[in-house]
């Protein structure tokens, strides 16, 4: 039997591309900002899907997330490691490559920061992985990140999307 090759074959160079339209009111953050971290509720507490918001269409509430797994994407990320129960930020440390970052849904969180070092928020709630801090685009050098005080720091991080855990 000859091998038939098809001509018509469709190949990505990102592999598996997952992005796709979200309504506002199924995700943690019902005011999605382009180029922000986004969480997609579900009933498990830290096992939400998480992505990055590509656009937004505020006519009709949705949001395209990116969900890919392993995409990179640069992000803020608060280097904050454990909350005091209800009150605020307790204790901090540096980020390094490959630690692992949540998408934190933390009141305490700087304007236009969604994700942190902190595997529990300020509820003691279970937060998201959302990926892993890497040397994308951003020297490996100029890690480690931060300190033990308080601090935000631009990121790239390499997202767990919808194909991980």
């Amino acid at each position: 039997m000859t091998e038939v090759i098809n001509q018509d074959y469709e190949v990505s160079s990102e592999g598996a591309v997952r992005r796709w339209e979200i309504p506002y009111a199924r995700m943690t953050d019902t005011s999605p900002t382009v180029t922000l971290p986004a969480e997609v509720t579900c009933l498990l507490d830290g096992k939400q899907m998480t992505g990055t918001v590509l656009s937004i269409d505020a006519t009709d509430s949705v949001a395209i997330v990116d969900f890919t797994c392993s995409m990179v994407y640069q992000h803020n990320v608060r280097n904050v490691l454990t909350y005091n129960p209800g009150v605020a930020e307790l204790t901090w440390g540096p980020i390094n490559i490959g630690d692992l970052v949540y998408y934190d849904s933390s009141a305490s969180m700087p304007a236009g920061t969604k994700l942190s070092t902190s595997p529990l928020n300020t509820g003691g709630t279970a937060n998201s992985l959302f990926g892993r801090a890497v040397p994308y685009d951003i020297a490996a050098d100029t890690f480690p990140k931060g300190g033990i005080t308080a601090s935000t720091q631009v990121c790239a991080i390499m997202q767990v999307g919808a194909g991980g855990s």
